[in-house]
């Protein structure tokens, strides 16, 4: 491989970077701070052949234990701000979402109070058409900046291929930046709804380090009966379900924690084990919910076209 650009490193461990704390070391990575850094990488790794990854708040991603090839971004300084004007909130794609929900309380902004509770990145967030607690990013969002091998455009809402949990970003390009249109409300009003709903978390939830997001999706098929994946992987047996390090939480059956020594492969364990269960006793097939980087081997059958 040719010189690296400046600032972009060999071998790094991106299990410390997720909250879930499992997989190997990243070919390359780097933190860019700023548009023209972002653009500059991305382009130098699609003129090398190098495919191109991204890490947010790493709280619903799976790392491969083998590591990952190519070249893996955290966007940082430049690229992780949240600037507020009038009823607008501009953001970086590394800005974390939960910090610009409660920028915009303080501001006396409503719209995208459920961010609070969703412990990723807006650029994440883009990706995964982001919801919780009946609210949607699809919403509220303006356009997105998306950075790619031939540079940055703009796009809006309706280019983005959103749809339940996913959108049509391609896996080589980048949330540069985000903004949002909200609405004027009175700031202790939105900054109460924000409080109850970290409550409401807090009370159903596992939380800290060495836990990452919802598991699996919750199911659109009528023999769920309107049940969420928790529910379902609850009555199934799954709760505090364990193989080797990992295991379904005791408070949450569709979250896996890492019980101190867990590998990715323990995660898909069982992962695997509770969506067998749930099929075999309610005949519905759960899709997962978590990203993957890097070869991470998740069964054929896991993924709905």
């Amino acid at each position: 491989m040719p010189h690296l650009p400046e600032g972009v490193q060999r071998a790094y461990p991106l299990a410390r970077l997720t909250t879930i704390r499992t997989g190997g070391p990243a070919e390359l990575f780097a933190r860019p701070g700023t548009l023209e850094e972002l653009e500059r990488l991305v382009g130098w790794a699609a003129s090398e052949g190098l495919e191109v990854g991204v890490v947010g708040s790493g709280s619903n991603l799976l790392v491969a234990d083998v590591g990952v090839r190519g070249l893996v971004l955290k966007l940082d300084k430049e690229l992780s701000t949240i600037e507020l004007e009038g009823t607008t909130v501009r953001c970086g794609g590394g800005a974390r979402l939960p910090a610009v929900s409660a920028r915009a309380a303080q501001a006396g902004l409503t719209g995208i109070e459920f961010g609070v509770n969703i412990p990723g990145t807006v650029g994440g967030a883009v990706r995964m058409n982001a919801n919780a607690y009946g609210g949607e990013l699809a919403a509220v969002l303006a356009w997105v900046d998306v950075t790619g091998a031939g540079g940055t455009e703009r796009r809006s809402p309706a280019e983005l291929g959103f749809a339940y949990r996913r959108s049509g970003l391609a896996p080589d390009e980048v949330v540069a930046r985000a903004s949002f249109t909200l609405h004027e409300a009175a700031s202790e009003e939105v900054k109460a709804t924000l409080a109850d709903m970290r409550a409401r978390r807090k009370a159903a939830q596992p939380s800290g380090i060495k836990t990452f997001g919802s598991t699996f999706k919750n199911p659109d098929d009528p023999r769920a009966e309107s049940r969420t994946a928790g529910q379902l992987l609850d009555a199934a047996g799954c709760r505090g379900l364990r193989i080797g390090g990992a295991g379904f939480s005791a408070k949450h059956a569709n979250f896996v924690e890492n019980h101190g020594d867990a590998t990715t492969a323990d995660v898909i364990a069982v992962m695997a084990e509770g969506r067998r269960r749930v099929l075999g006793q309610f005949g519905i097939a759960l899709e997962p919910e978590v990203q993957a980087l890097g070869p991470v081997e998740l069964p054929a059958d896991w993924i709905r076209e």
